[in-house]
Parts: structure tokens; C-alpha cells; sequence
């Protein structure tokens, strides 16, 4: 799950990260109260979307620019006003873009020097590791692949968590000088906590600022939880916009099914992450791009195979329907009846394909086969993946 800016910058203040002076507002009304709150003089206005790439960014109304400076509170307000309720296309964004349904104003800061730092679940070691670097400012996509030499990287043990030596070694390799030091020891030592205790698997500040006054400050920040750690923190899951999220998505979690949108035409209805993951391999090896990753589980109900079709369908993008299931635990006979059910409810007219096997398969390729309706049965996945393939081509 992945929070706004101005949400990520309030957990940080609540474990003593210090970020700029800000206020969020959801409306044009919210504009005076929110920069009330901030001192006089120049103000940032940042529109809040679940996307980077802001200060790049164009608005569908020919505004560019989703983070701005502004000499005065007036200017802010104004310039917010260019930015709420209009939609904002930045790389991450694609063509859609995203509504701006939120303004932050921060003070503005004088910066003396930028750096980056994020921490972030290594899953090759299995271990949080933070990385950082003398670069802030940049994406750090270019600052990796141009001059990897300015990434640093410590591993952190789980079960002994960050130790001192380890943050000496952050504080050095990253220059700070020695009035700042104590400063950048306490904020790394700090958004560690962050990462820790909020179950978050990342947790960014780009850029990472010093001041003249050697303050060392979280100037932006992004923050993302572990999906599966949230039970754990019922404050958390309040954060939670919807409206940043895939409404198929969105619905999918509704029905317990686990739906992530693709950018292909072939939907995939698969029993099982794995096998879900080799239907999309198999697609892409006869010349198809699948459209999603939709597991229903090992004991789908009817309900769920219909309520599966339907969230498929709502992709405009889809051209036909892979339902590749293998029967474990699974009763393909259920599958099969679900599938029946929702060819008929909804009037598909899309090409489908099924491959059956395993627990039941035979009962369920007989209840399709004895539907009267177009559904094509395949004999193994290679067979059904070539089938669909040929038919969406």
C-alpha cells in the first residue's frame, strides 16, 4: 500500500524525522486555513498523487508542473487552484494520468547540499537494506547506471537491527560535515524505526537536504507498507486512498481475489500464483500478452469465478479470456459451473479458452461441453495458450 507525501511526512514527524512545516488541503476552501499554518515568506505547492516524476509533470489543462515555488502564500493559493481537480500525466503516470484531489503547501527551504536515502527489503539477502547517495535530487534509476560509484549500500541484520557502526559508516561515506553529523545520525536512526515498526517495505527521502543552519531535513518522502503486514496496523490502512488504486484491483480484493492489471489483451483466470505466473510465461512464448494476473485460489466458489469474469471484463484492452486451471484442492467441476454461469450472465462475445485438469477435471469439461456455449476446451497449457493466441491474432 503506498501513502501520499503529506501522510508519509506526518508518520515521519510522529517518529522525530523532521521535514519541512506543511498542511494539506482537499479543497479550494481548505487553501487559507492549510497555509495559515506556514510561516511567512515562500511557499512549495505540491499536488498529491501516488506517482514520482510530479515536477515533470503536465496537467491535462496545459498547466505544467505538479510542485512549484512561490514567493508568497497569495501566489500559492493561486497556483494551487491551477493544480486541484485536474489531471496530472508524469512518466510513472502514463497517458491517463491522475486526478489531483489533494494540494500540500511547505515552507520553502534554503538548501545547502541534496542527497538521497531510502531504506528497503533486499529480497535476494532477505535483509532491510538502506541505500544512499551524494546525489539527491535525480532519479536514482541514472544516478546507478552513470556513476554506480556514488550508491552506497548497508545490509542490515533483522535481529540485531541498524547498529552504530553502521550509521557512522552512512554518515561518512555521505559527507556531512561535522555540525550536521549529529543531525543525520539521529534521522537515519530515526526513518529506520519508520521502516521497522510500520511493517513499510520502503521507505524513501529524495531529496535528503542540509541547511545553512545544519539541519539536516526529509525534503520529500514516499513511503510503502507490506500489503500483508497491515492487519497489524489498523492506523495505517486509513490512509489508504482508493482512489489512487485500480477500481479492478480494488473490486478483486473485494471478492478475495487476487487481480493485478497488465498492459495485454489476453485475461488470464488461474488457480494458484505459480501457475498464474507460467500462464503468462506460456502466452508470451506463442506470441501473446496477457492482460492480468488473476488467481482465485484453491477453493474458488461459483460466485467468485462470475465475479472474476466480470472484473476482466471491465479492461477495455481484453480480447479474450485463458482459463487455466489445475485441480488440487480445487474441484474443476466448480470452476466449470462458474464459468458456464458467467458466460450466460454476461453475454460474452469474447474468444475463451479452458484447460481443465486434475481434481474433477472430466465432471468439468463435461458441464462445458454440455453448456451449448462457444467455450473452447484446451487439452494441455501449451495447447490452450496457442489457442487463444491464435484467436485474439
Amino acid at each position: 500500500m503506498n501513502i501520499h507525501e503529506y501522510q508519509a511526512k506526518a508518520l515521519f514527524e510522529k517518529f522525530n524525522v523532521p521535514v519541512p512545516k506543511g498542511a494539506a488541503a482537499k479543497s479550494a476552501a481548505e487553501f487559507d486555513p492549510a497555509l495559515a499554518q506556514l510561516p511567512e515568506g515562500p511557499t512549495m505547492v505540491k499536488a498529491q498523487i501516488h506517482a514520482g516524476g510530479r515536477g515533470k509533470g503536465v496537467f491535462t489543462n496545459g498547466f505544467k508542473g505538479g510542485v512549484k515555488f512561490c514567493n508568497t502564500k497569495a501566489d500559492a493559493k493561486a497556483m494551487a487552484g491551477n493544480m486541484l481537480g485536474n489531471t496530472l500525466v508524469t512518466a510513472q503516470t502514463g497517458a491517463a494520468g491522475r486526478k489531483v484531489q489533494t494540494i500540500y503547501f511547505t515552507a520553502a527551504t534554503d538548501i545547502k547540499k541534496e542527497y538521497y536515502l531510502a531504506i528497503l527489503l533486499d529480497r535476494a539477502s532477505s535483509r532491510p537494506v538502506i541505500v544512499a547517495s551524494t546525489e539527491g535530487g535525480v532519479e536514482i534509476e541514472k544516478v546507478a547506471r552513470e556513476t554506480p560509484g556514488k550508491i552506497f549500500k548497508v545490509f542490515i541484520d533483522p535481529a540485531y537491527g541498524l547498529a552504530d557502526y553502521q550509521v557512522r559508516e552512512l554518515v561518512f561515506k555521505l559527507g556531512f560535515g561535522a555540525a550536521e553529523q549529529k543531525n543525520a545520525v539521529k534521522l537515519i536512526r530515526n526513518l529506520y524505526n519508520v521502516f521497522w515498526e510500520c511493517d513499510a517495505s520502503m521507505v524513501e527521502i529524495n531529496p535528503l537536504i542540509t541547511t545553512a543552519k545544519d539541519e539536516v531535513l526529509a525534503l520529500d518522502a514516499k513511503v510503502s507498507f507490506d500489503d500483508n503486514a497491515l492487519y497489524r496496523h489498523p492506523g495505517l490502512v486509513a490512509l489508504r486512498d482508493l482512489n489512487e488504486e485500480d477500481p479492478k484491483e480494488i473490486a478483486a480484493a473485494a471478492a478475495n481475489l487476487s487481480y493485478i492489471a497488465l498492459d495485454g489483451n489476453i485475461a488470464c483466470l488461474v488457480n494458484g500464483a505459480g501457475l498464474a505466473m507460467s500462464t503468462m510465461d506460456i502466452i508470451k512464448h506463442y506470441g501473446g500478452n496477457p492482460a492480468n494476473f488473476l488467481d482465485v485460489g484453491g477453493g474458488a466458489s461459483r460466485e467468485q469465478v462470475v465475479s472474476a469474469f466480470k472484473i476482466i471484463l471491465t479492461d477495455p484492452n481484453v480480447k479474450g479470456i485463458l482459463v487455466n486451471i489445475f485441480g488440487g484442492i480445487m474441484d474443476c467441476n466448480i470452476i466449470a459451473t462458474g464459468v458456464v454461469e458467467a458466460v450466460r450472465e454476461i453475454g460474452l462475445k469474447l474468444p475463451l479458452v479452458v484447460r481443465l485438469e486434475g481434481n474433477n477435471a472430466e465432471a468439468g469439461k463435461a458441464t462445458l461441453a454440455a453448456s451449448g456455449l462457444a467455450i473452447i476446451p484446451g487439452d494441455t497449457m501449451a495447447d490452450a495458450a496457442r489457442k487463444i493466441v491464435k484467436l485474439v491474432a
